[in-house]
């Protein structure tokens, strides 16, 4: 297929001849001014806002997703011309687009505020966050009469995580419900509530004009859906520059996420050592040990240990050397089912990368994640975006901004447009908006709503 169609925009719209940019160009330039970019500031990575100025936001995490993404492709450009995919490495403007894009739609209080909204929206199409951020860029963003942002069709494809719609995926029988073990309170069934990963349906005639130019073979076999009783449909296919952009992610989410709850006492050396093994490390200890072997030969893994649990300086070294030994390992995997090269291929990692760099992950979840300290602010973010919502539904014209409002009766009562104006909110914003409506001592009719 050919490369130009790619490049193209929904509305149409090119740039005029002075214009010295690339499309790719223009929209890392638009996503760098949109609203909802620099809202990601206001949206903490896993720990609630105001507990320390150290901890990464979605902002500085997505430009650590960025940087990562960025150093893969480039790795791909040195060391792959001879590849058959050499041609279709995405250019820097195009990998920091999608990598820049890939949180935005992302709610209040991270996982806590996804699981709230679904909840909210479980009769009117749900929620799901990867799934707002094609909604934001294809509609919300006001840089285009109709089609948001406008971004090119290989932009929009590469943020597209899974390309399924949210009524193929979701599981009649794991519809969002109140907890029933609680009777004084309501709460919902957080587990239940949790959204299938997709695009909402609202989006499916965008879906369908960026999957417009693949052989109708690709397109349906990428579009496929592998399901399980008792659990939502998974999608199994991502774009080349997505499957770039995802591996990133997960490097900086194992790597800097940890990172952080390190440098925050979250967890401790006995936890490393309980949770991730030599064998685990196996891959990055014999990378020690041949750029240094005086100094790692039989001692690779307590040296890595005292490195990440020791002195500041140390642990930012041994970080350092973790984001390296992922980026130059990175392979290309042939996926022989698709003709298309935007989808022939595939960023992975080696089996030994793979499995530290899943260590990593699992171990940020189970120590992070889920501690119950953590649980507790997603809970409490949680509870406080279900709030808002059904008060802000239950009188919309009394609860609602005006231009929110004209917006909601001109959709007809569209319940997502009040989904939309929620999930647009920083965490500092939701707060706020919830002390106006439930705290009795604040607010003031001063206050910017």
């Amino acid at each position: 297929m050919s490369d130009a169609c790619w490049s193209e925009r929904q509305s149409g719209w090119s740039p005029k001849s002075d214009d010295a940019r690339s499309p790719f160009d223009v929209d890392y330039a638009r996503i760098v001014h949109s609203h909802a970019f620099r809202r990601l500031q206001g949206k903490t990575q896993i720990l609630n806002l105001g507990d320390s100025d150290f901890y990464r936001t979605r902002l500085t995490h997505t430009l650590e997703v960025a940087q990562i993404a960025s150093g893969i492709a480039r790795q791909f450009r040195a060391f792959f011309k001879d590849h058959p995919a050499y041609d279709w490495v995405p250019d820097e403007s195009l990998v920091k687009t999608i990598s820049y894009c890939h949180d935005i739609g992302h709610p209040p209080f991270g996982h806590g505020g996804e699981v709230a909204l679904n909840y909210c929206m479980r009769e009117h199409g749900g929620f799901e966050g990867n799934g707002q951020t094609l909604r934001i860029v294809s509609k919300l963003e006001k840089m285009s009469e109709k089609h948001g942002a406008d971004l090119t069709r290989r932009a929009l494809l590469g943020m597209m995580k899974y390309p399924v719609a949210f009524s193929k995926v979701n599981n009649g029988e794991l519809s969002p419900q109140l907890n029933p073990k609680t009777t004084a309170v309501s709460l919902i069934d957080r587990e239940r509530s949790a959204p299938p990963k997709c695009f909402m349906d609202g989006e499916q005639d965008v879906v369908d004009w960026v999957l417009e130019p693949l052989y109708s073979h690709d397109r349906e076999v990428f579009c496929g859906v592998d399901r399980k009783d008792g659990k939502h449909g998974k999608t199994r296919f991502k774009s080349w520059d997505c499957s770039i952009m995802d591996l990133a992610d997960d490097i900086a989410y194992g790597v800097h996420d940890f990172e952080d709850a390190i440098a925050l006492g979250l967890v401790r050396e006995e936890h490393f050592r309980e949770d991730i093994s030599e064998d685990d490390c196996a891959a990055f200890l014999g990378d020690l040990v041949e750029s240094n072997p005086k100094k790692y030969t039989g001692r690779a893994y307590e040296a890595m240990i005292e490195g990440l649990f020791g002195e500041d300086n140390r642990r930012k070294q041994f970080i350092g050397k973790l984001v390296h030994f992922f980026i130059v390992a990175v392979k290309i995997r042939e996926l022989e089912a698709f003709r298309e090269p935007i989808l022939k291929y595939k960023a992975v990692l080696p089996k030994g990368h793979a499995r530290i760099l899943e260590a990593l992950k699992s171990f940020v979840f189970k120590r992070v994640i889920r501690a119950p300290s953590v649980q507790h602010l997603e809970f409490k973010g949680q509870t406080m975006v279900v709030a808002v919502f059904e008060t802000l539904m239950s009188e919309p014209k009394a609860f609602l901004p005006e231009a929110v409002y004209r917006e909601f009766h001109r959709s007809g009562d569209n319940l997502r447009i009040i989904c939309d104006y929620v999930a647009s909110m920083t965490d500092m914003m939701l707060l706020k908006t919830y002390d106006r409506l439930f705290s009795p001592r604040m607010g003031s009719i001063f206050d910017r709503v």
